[in-house]
């Protein structure tokens, strides 16, 4: 008899030489369960997505009670969708007035392409600026603005006049011109392993992209939605983008995206021509009832009150020699060893013993830890006490 194991590399898509394959057959709080009955302690919340946990019962509850009144209606945006209006009241409750306009997608990825074409239809000007080792999503035109040259030049040719900049990098600011649309940034570089914004950076790009007219947009797809501690890590600075994307975490486990804009801005696209963006699932009524359950918990609980406190306790306890640094802000972090090898033996100590945890796109040496904001403090200390264990062996194993 075929196996379940057989099946998936016979008929999904594989993308990587040598995926886990684990097959999980069930997901609660902090864990994941694999065939076996294995228990993992889950330090990557399917990389930043699940940020209540697995199975939050509310969550669950909003999603039952959606599905018995209806799913899929209309593409997004003909029909009044309660699901949709409810959720996006809630969260524009939650960011400032010129952040009112939501356009609900699929992904983060959508989002961005979104954007990129909302930034050409305002400005009228088809340049993007984007930065070293910056992750926006695989699709063409996100792929485009990827700061990653190894990750996209076997697709080339891509969107023309982009250029990629130095990340805090104030001299580069210079490449932002009259020609240039918009500035995709995130506020904290994710896949290039946490690069955190030098303080004042993140106001020079704000200050040069008003000097010559160009949109400013925050890619808040992995720190948004409570991972930095604040709900989007915007609200820890000074600046404000003129377009704010969200994915991952956003839809509470389910499948959304969003790019957000003033009315201003956002209503270039229904008109010359309208229909200016289409989807057909994106904000799909289940997604968004998610969506609004896990917002009210970010929004009306005190989670977020720990997560910096959490943030704390990980650093207390990840220690080592072999540990050259550890970046990051809330319960996003990058543990960075010495070379790619080192850490790929310590992830591989790290499953072995429970421990679910991987590496960043363009920074192979540093380890991934990104764990539920639910998780609790006894797991945040067994989980480093695997991770100190498994740097000592892997050390002595170099």
């Amino acid at each position: 008899m075929i196996t379940r194991r057989q099946l998936f590399f016979n008929h999904i898509a594989q993308t990587s030489p040598f995926p886990p394959a684990l097959e999980i057959i069930k997901a609660e709080g902090c864990y994941l369960f694999d065939a076996a009955n294995k228990k993992y302690l889950d330090l990557i919340s399917g990389i930043s997505v699940s940020n209540l946990g697995h199975g939050n019962e509310e969550i669950k509850k909003a999603i039952h009670k959606q599905v018995d009144e209806h799913l899929h209606l209309m593409v997004y945006g003909e029909y009044i969708v309660s699901a949709q209006v409810d959720f996006v009241q809630k969260l524009t409750e939650n960011l400032p007035f010129s952040l009112r306009s939501v356009y609900l997608t699929n992904s983060g990825a959508e989002a961005t392409e979104g954007a990129m074409k909302l930034a050409k239809r305002y400005t009228e000007r088809t340049g993007f600026i984007s930065f070293k080792n910056a992750y926006h999503g695989s699709t063409q035109g996100a792929l485009s603005i990827c700061g990653n040259e190894k990750l996209k030049s076997a697709y080339r040719p891509l969107l023309p006049d982009h250029r990629i900049i130095e990340f805090n990098s104030i001299e580069q600011l210079q490449f932002i011109t009259e020609d240039t649309a918009a500035v995709f940034i995130e506020p904290i570089q994710a896949e290039a392993g946490i690069i955190l914004p030098e303080k004042g950076f993140l106001e020079k790009v704000r200050l040069r992209c008003n000097e010559k007219n160009a949109l400013l947009v925050f890619d808040e797809i992995q720190t948004g939605m409570g991972r930095t501690g604040h709900l989007f890590a915007f609200h820890d600075t000074n600046v404000l983008p003129d377009i704010l994307l969200l994915g991952k975490a956003f839809g509470g486990g389910m499948p959304l995206g969003a790019f957000i804009s003033s009315n201003e801005i956002m209503s270039k696209l229904s008109f010359n021509p309208s229909l200016g963006h289409l989807t057909t699932s994106g904000g799909h009524p289940a997604s968004c009832a998610a969506a609004l359950a896990s917002l009210k918990i970010l929004t009306e609980t005190d989670i977020l009150k720990s997560v910096l406190r959490k943030e704390i306790l990980f650093r207390k306890h990840l220690k080592h020699t072999s540990i050259k640094s550890v970046r990051g802000k809330g319960l996003l972090f990058a543990i960075e060893f010495e070379n790619e090898i080192v850490n790929q033996n310590v992830i591989k100590h790290c499953f072995e013993n429970g421990i679910l945890t991987d590496w960043f796109l363009f920074s192979p040496f540093c380890m991934r830890i990104a764990p539920p904001l639910t998780i609790s403090d006894d797991e945040i200390i067994s989980a480093c006490t695997i991770i100190i264990e498994a740097a000592k062996k892997s050390s002595l194993e170099v």
